[in-house]
């Protein structure tokens, strides 16, 4: 028997429907709200609705980081901004097609803020306007996941994961819903983005995980302007022979990850990423009542239009983050957090070098499985290469997360 269960993102207002065998099965409480399973209270709503698949099965998901955002500037000359935000809105679809229960397609759209001008050759010329900061759905995953087509390894085909930020967003720091991690964080390292077109070889045992392959090397955001490639991998070492589930698990991990990019994005004499290499080292030790974790970046600008100039690629230099984590409750659902980042980035031969720090505090509750709240405080601190005021900024932040 075919079995379909769907449901949707409420951001994106699509409602929650199961289906078995075709016909949708809803249930509405005395409130006039709508379930999906049968409950006290709760009767069923009649209805004719069908759905139809070619796949065995389908499953829909979704998660939404939906905040408030109060930024205060130390610099009088620039004014204090405050912002609702929907910073992530996912809906998700994966279609197993195979006879194989872990081989499935992906694909995964997201919703967000659309500010600058599409450019596709790096000349400057726009190909699409602004939207004006309208909210956009783009596509951030599309792959063929097939499993272990080799001895404990699979690969993901298409618009697929790259092999560092997952792993460490599951097993490392857990609170992507206020920041993004040091090699993607814009007041960080920002030398690399979490998707990409490509190919990638996941490798799992007890002891050892290995993502690893080629991509376009732009990220899942920028067009390939050049035909270079990008070689990225992540092995990781599990020592006590256990895996993630920070809440539940004891593990200790050390990774060592990176990137080798060719041709990569505009030339450094324009302030962009060319031929960038970097390596990180990372380890992390969970216990479910606490979490604490480290590592170092550091990343190279090869090409030879930037030695002959003495010029620097914005994303050279070297960097660290370390984040703690604490946890209390039955549930471990009352959690306290704090995480540091330090990326110095190369500047032009001659000039002086400067840090850009980021300090980051908080609580969260995690309500239920499908509902947590974050409130933090992030201090972007950072030495400024021209002597100039200030850019100290204070941000005060209101989060809830949702899966489902």
């Amino acid at each position: 028997m075919k079995k379909i269960v769907l449901s949707s993102l409420v951001a994106l207002t699509l409602g929650t429907v199961a289906a078995n065998a075709g016909a949708t099965k809803l249930y509405q409480d005395e409130n006039g709200q709508v379930f999906t399973q049968a409950g006290e209270g709760r009767t069923a709503i009649k209805t004719d609705t069908s759905v139809f698949s070619h796949a065995d099965k389908l499953k829909f998901d979704g998660q939404a980081f939906i905040g408030y955002k109060y930024t205060d500037y130390a610099n009088a000359a620039t004014q204090d901004t405050q912002d609702f935000e929907i910073r992530r809105g996912y809906f998700q679809l994966k279609a197993y097609l195979l006879d194989d229960p872990k081989s499935y397609y992906r694909v995964t759209m997201d919703l967000t803020r659309e500010t600058d001008s599409f450019n596709a050759n790096g000349t400057g010329a726009s190909l699409k306007a602004s939207t004006n900061g309208s909210m956009v759905v783009r596509a951030k995953y599309a792959y063929l996941n097939l499993h272990n087509v080799l001895p404990v390894t699979s690969l993901e085909i298409g618009l697929a994961h790259r092999p560092w930020h997952d792993y460490e967003e599951h097993n490392s720091w857990m609170f992507r819903s206020i920041s993004e991690i040091l090699i993607e964080n814009g007041n960080s390292a920002h030398i690399s983005s979490s998707a990409d077109f490509g190919v990638m070889a996941k490798t799992r045992t007890k002891y050892f995980d290995a993502d690893y392959g080629i991509f376009n090397g732009e990220g899942y955001h920028s067009a390939q302007v050049s035909n270079g490639m990008s070689l990225e991998w992540r092995f990781t070492g599990h020592l006590l022979g256990t895996h993630g589930h920070p809440d539940t698990n004891t593990y200790l991990d050390a990774s060592f990850f990176g990137q080798l990019n060719q041709k990569h994005s505009l030339n450094s004499v324009t302030n962009e990423y060319d031929d960038l290499d970097f390596y990180g080292f990372h380890t992390v030790f969970n216990m479910p009542a606490f979490l604490a974790s480290a590592q170092y970046v550091t990343s190279t600008d090869t090409s030879s239009n930037s030695s002959a100039t003495g010029a620097a690629s914005k994303g050279s230099g070297s960097g660290y983050s370390f984040n703690v984590e604490g946890r209390i409750g039955e549930e471990h659902q009352y959690k306290a957090f704090a995480r540091v980042d330090k990326w110095t980035p190369d500047v032009v031969s001659g000039a002086k070098k400067y840090a850009k720090n980021t300090y980051i505090g908080g609580v969260a509750w995690r309500q239920n499985s499908n509902v947590e709240w974050v409130a933090n405080v992030t201090i972007d601190d950072n030495d400024h290469a021209t002597g100039t005021a200030s850019p100290k900024s204070t941000s005060y932040m209101l989060t809830t997360q949702i899966d489902f």
